[in-house]
């Protein structure tokens, strides 16, 4: 197995150079970044498989590296931070991190949920089906766009995993209509029509994956 890489990031040295010892006698490979500018040249250079992030530093804060990662990549965030306060780690799992340690804390928890985290994430990348930089993840019901999650209702995201699980298939409106919304339902298959072209907007320029068959329906078209 390739050695796993973590960026760990905290203003404080001493911090860093207590968390990054232990992680190397683990077995990871320890990058280090002493503010939130670095912390982001570091990621988009080195594309580390975990950060350990604190909150509190200058340049920009843990808050503004968060987001900004989350923005292009799911990698796994563990927030480090002074303060315990219940709305900050809200904050923070709104953001996007995956985890939320006050220090002082102890070593052998955060190796404990590192080791969580990575095996979660390999258990989803698994289940992460790729078409040409459109990924659904089905177990999270989760879609991303190059990277970026983008947000459907249930029924668009029901939709849009009918359409992959038949790739390449021409599929008519009343089977897309039984299969996504019931053999019960009564409305008017326009509203398949009407979700499809809310889907396409909202896949952008993925949304010619969802190819037009003129007399039939639709279908899911994968590139070779």
């Amino acid at each position: 197995m390739a050695e796993k890489k973590i960026l760990v990031v905290d203003d404080e040295m001493r911090m860093r150079k207590l968390v990054g010892d232990f992680l190397k006698k683990e077995g990871y490979a320890v990058r280090e970044a002493a503010d939130g500018r670095q912390a982001l040249e570091i990621f988009q250079r080195e594309h580390p498989d975990l950060v350990i992030l604190d909150v509190m530093m200058p340049e920009y804060d843990g808050w503004a590296v968060c987001r900004e990662i989350r923005k292009t990549s799911r990698v796994p965030i563990i927030m480090l931070t002074a303060r315990g306060e219940e709305e900050d780690e809200l904050f923070g799992f709104d953001l996007g991190a995956d985890e939320y340690i006050a220090k002082p804390f102890s070593l052998k928890i955060l190796a404990a949920r590192i080791q969580a985290l990575l095996r979660r994430l390999e258990n989803r990348q698994v289940a992460i089906r790729n078409y040409d930089g459109l990924e659904i993840d089905e177990p999270g019901r989760n879609v991303y766009v190059n990277g970026e999650r983008i947000e459907l209702t249930p029924k668009e995201f029901d939709l849009l995993l009918y359409l992959a699980d038949n790739a390449g298939r021409a599929l008519n409106r009343d089977q897309i209509l039984n299969a996504v919304w019931n053999y019960d339902y009564f409305g008017d298959t326009r509203t398949v029509d009407t979700h499809i072209k809310r889907l396409r907007l909202k896949l952008g320029e993925k949304s010619e994956l969802i190819q037009t068959v003129r007399g039939v329906g639709y279908r899911f078209e994968v590139k070779k």
